[in-house]
């Protein structure tokens, strides 16, 4: 056998098909795109899923889950692999020498998981409460990233609404405590009003100087008396 006389096995290797180059080559006059409508002609087109106008499936169908865009910025780190770690300093550039989190993690967190036997001190990573006592009852330390201050629009707005609040309060206060107490106004009033004369008793009927009874009533008459 030479090399030019090696061929493809029979079979495995096809003719491309001619769409719409005559009947022989088994899609002719229409090229496999049917009678009509949008899809038989130049230019017809429909986004992926789209079903004439109906809802599509992807839209009928109720949505579960969420995956956050920032799962992967914050690598796990065991318990174990920091016993493998050379040195006794541990910070995120010797995990990421070490191969034990991706070079892409913007951050890491020590999780209970493996035994540690051995004397580390961790810097800038964070840790779980667990993961905490077992450093040190190693003997190790654990010194936590700083957070970095709050910055943006939102931030500003919180800050002006909480100091909108406190102002307001601020106000309240001091119009409750300028209002004077009920209790001492009537206190005060009393003092200042002089004391009422005292009222004299009203006659009796029947007595000298009272009031007049009343005229007994005229019987009424028939019409024309």
């Amino acid at each position: 056998m030479q090399l030019n006389d090696i061929r493809p096995a029979p079979g495995s290797k096809r003719p491309r098909r001619r769409v719409a180059r005559g009947i022989g080559s088994g899609l002719g006059k229409t090229g496999g795109r049917g009678h009509k409508g949008q899809r038989a002609r130049s230019g017809g087109y429909h986004k992926v899923g789209f079903e004439g106008g109906q809802m599509p499936l992807q839209r009928r169908l109720p949505k579960r889950g969420f995956k956050a865009l920032g799962r992967f910025d914050t690598a796990e780190v065991r318990l174990s692999d920091l016993e493998k770690i050379n040195g006794d300093t541990v910070d995120l550039a010797a995990l990421k020498s070490a191969g034990v989190i991706p070079a892409l993690a913007e951050k890491a967190k020590v999780i209970v998981s493996g035994k540690l036997t051995r004397k580390i001190a961790l810097s800038g990573i964070a840790v779980s409460k667990g993961a905490k006592a077992a450093i040190e009852a190693a003997g190790g330390s654990v010194a936590l990233p700083e957070a970095k201050p709050e910055e943006g629009k939102k931030v500003e707005r919180r800050k002006a609404r909480a100091a909108e609040l406190a102002k307001s309060i601020a106000a309240a206060s001091v119009k409750t405590e300028a209002k004077p107490q009920p209790e001492k106004d009537k206190a005060a009033r009393t003092a200042e009003q002089p004391a009422k004369a005292e009222r004299k008793p009203k006659p009796e009927a029947g007595a000298e100087g009272g009031a007049q009874k009343a005229a007994p009533a005229k019987p009424k008459g028939k019409k024309g008396e």
